[in-house]
C-alpha cells in the first residue's frame, strides 16, 4: 500500500481509536523446510504493473535475481496478475505462464525463493488498475471517480467497493477466482523455485453505514476473507501439497488494528501482513514518540499466536527514506522483525527512485543498506537466540542442533564484506563461498555461531 497524504486523512478519519496490547501467550512458530530446517527468508517484492500482455513482466530480469542474490538475500514476492493470466473467462494465456516459468528458472538459478503474488490494486483495469479481470468486476452501476493524485482513496469509491462485495460472495467468482489458483499452483507446484502462494494482495471491501473503517476490516477479514482463503487453498491443494499459502489481512492492520481473520484449515499456512505507516506513506518522517512500531507489533503478534502459524511481512518500506529519523527506523523496523517474524519482503528491488532499494547503478539508496543483515537462512535444530549489533557489526547465533535423525547442516547469509565465522560447541563451520557459510553441528549439541564484519 503506498498511500497520499489524503488518503492517510481518509483513514485516519474512518478509524475509530483502537489500542493494541501485547499478548503473553505462546511462541509464535517459525518456518521450516522438508528437512525440519528453522528458516528465515529475506528479500524484496518484484513488480512489473506497466506492461502487459506480450510485454508483460519484461521489467523484470536476471540481475534482479543476481544482484538480491549478491547482497544477501533470498527470497522475492514475484507480482503476478490474473487480468494477464486469464485475459477471458476460462482461457487462460499460455504465453503468460511461460513468462512467469522464465522469471522463476532465473530465480533458481541464483537459489533465490519465490512467493507468488495475485496482485491487485484497486481491484483492476476496470478503475484504471492491475488485478481481477474486468470480466470479474461487477460495480450494480455505482459510480466511480477516479483520483489520480491519491490512489489508495479510490478503495473507497462505491463501485469498487462493491466489485469486492461481489467477488467475495458471487459463486461464479469464487469458483472462477479458486480455479485461477489451481491453474497457477498445477503449473507452477513441482518448480524448485517457488515456496507459496499469496491469494490476494491488500484484500479490501465495503463499508457499511455507521461503520467505522476498524470495525468493517475485522467484518470483512472474518466473513469475506476468511471463507475466501479457504477456498482458494482448497484449490491449491487439490494439486499441490508442499508449498505455503501466505493470508493477508486488510491493509488496516498498518494502524494497529488487529485482524478479524478466523481459522483458515490448512496445514501450511503463513501470516502475511504489510507494515506500512500512513505518515511515511505520504512521504513524512518516522516519529519515534508515537509508538507506531510497538503498537503495529502487538497488533500483528496476535493472530498468529491465536492460530498457530509463523509470519513472514509481505511489503514494507517508506517513501522518504533520506528524512533525518529513517536510519533510526530501519534500525528499530528490523529489530522488531526480527522479533516476531520468519522474514519479509521489501517494497520494492528496484533500479531508480521512490521506493526503489538500489539506484542506477545497483548500489543501496539511503538507509537502505540497514535492511542488509547477516541471518541463518535455515537452522538444523531449534533456534535459542539470533541478534545482530549494527553498531559493532557482529551477529550471533545459539541453537541446539538436531538430532541424529535430522539435518545437520546450518545454512547462513552474510551481506557484501570481510566477514569472521566462528562456531563453538561441536560445530565447524564450512565456507561454501565468501557470504553463505554452512554450519554442520554434532547432534544434540548446543552451538554458538558468531559472524564478525572485518
Amino acid at each position: 500500500m503506498r498511500t497520499t497524504l489524503a488518503a492517510t486523512a481518509v483513514v485516519a478519519a474512518l478509524l475509530a481509536p483502537t489500542a493494541a496490547h501485547a499478548d503473553t501467550g505462546d511462541a509464535i512458530p517459525v518456518l521450516t523446510d522438508a528437512k525440519g530446517r528453522t528458516l528465515q527468508l529475506r528479500g524484496w517484492n518484484l513488480a512489473d504493473k506497466s506492461h502487459r500482455g506480450e510485454q508483460a513482466l519484461s521489467a523484470i530480469t536476471e540481475k534482479h535475481f543476481r544482484d538480491m542474490r549478491a547482497k544477501g538475500y533470498n527470497f522475492a514476492r514475484l507480482l503476478v496478475f490474473w487480468d494477464d493470466l486469464e485475459p477471458r473467462p476460462g482461457h487462460y494465456s499460455e504465453d503468460y505462464l511461460r513468462k512467469i516459468e522464465r522469471v522463476l528458472d532465473w530465480a533458481r538459478k541464483y537459489d533465490v525463493k519465490v512467493l507468488l503474488d495475485a496482485h491487485q490494486d484497486v481491484f483492476g483495469p476496470a478503475f484504471g488498475s492491475r488485478g481481477i479481470p474486468a470480466w470479474a468486476t461487477r460495480t450494480d452501476g455505482l459510480p466511480f471517480t477516479p483520483h489520480p493524485d491519491d490512489w489508495f482513496s479510490e478503495y473507497f469509491e462505491p463501485a469498487v467497493q462493491r466489485a469486492f462485495t461481489h467477488l467475495y460472495e458471487d459463486e461464479d467468482l469464487q469458483r472462477a477466482q479458486a480455479r485461477m489458483w489451481r491453474v497457477l499452483a498445477d503449473r507452477f507446484e513441482g518448480h524448485p523455485a517457488v515456496f507459496g502462494y499469496d491469494p490476494i494482495n491488500e484484500p479490501m471491501g465495503e463499508l457499511r453505514e455507521g461503520e467505522d473503517l476498524a470495525t468493517a476490516a475485522r467484518r470483512i477479514e472474518r466473513e469475506q476473507l476468511t471463507p475466501m482463503y479457504n477456498r482458494i487453498a482448497d484449490a491449491i491443494r487439490a494439486v499441490d501439497d508442499d508449498n505455503w499459502v501466505f493470508v493477508e489481512p486488510t491493509p488496516i492492520v498498518g494502524e494497529g488494528v488487529p485482524t478479524g481473520l478466523g481459522r483458515i484449515d490448512d496445514p501450511k499456512i503463513v501470516y502475511a501482513p504489510h507494515f506500512y505507516n500512513g505518515v511515511m506513506e505520504a512521504g513524512g518522517d518516522y516519529d519515534p514518540s508515537a509508538g507506531w512500531i510497538e503498537n503495529y507489533e502487538a497488533a500483528v503478534t496476535q493472530y498468529p499466536k491465536e492460530y498457530k502459524v509463523p509470519v513472514v511481512v509481505g511489503e514494507w518500506g517508506p517513501l522518504n527514506n533520506s528524512l533525518p529519523n529513517m536510519n533510526r527506523f530501519y534500525r528499530e523496523a528490523m529489530a522488531s522483525l526480527g522479533r516476531y517474524s520468519s522474514g519479509w519482503t521489501g517494497w520494492e528491488w528496484c533500479y531508480g527512485g521512490g521506493y526503489c532499494a538500489v539506484d542506477a547503478a545497483g548500489a543501496f539508496r539511503t538507509n537502505k543498506e540497514l535492511t542488509a543483515e547477516p541471518y541463518a537462512e535455515a537452522v538444523a535444530g531449534t533456534v535459542r537466540s539470533a541478534s545482530y549489533d549494527p553498531g559493532a557489526g557482529v551477529y550471533r547465533l545459539s541453537y541446539d542442533a538436531a538430532g541424529r535423525r535430522g539435518s545437520r547442516l546450518t545454512e547462513l547469509s552474510l551481506p557484501p564484506g570481510d566477514w569472521r565465522v566462528t562456531a563453538r560447541g561441536g560445530a565447524l563451520v564450512l565456507r561454501k563461498d565468501r557470504t553463505r557459510p554452512w554450519i554442520f553441528a554434532t547432534p544434540n549439541a548446543r552451538v554458538t555461531v558468531t559472524a564478525t564484519r572485518g
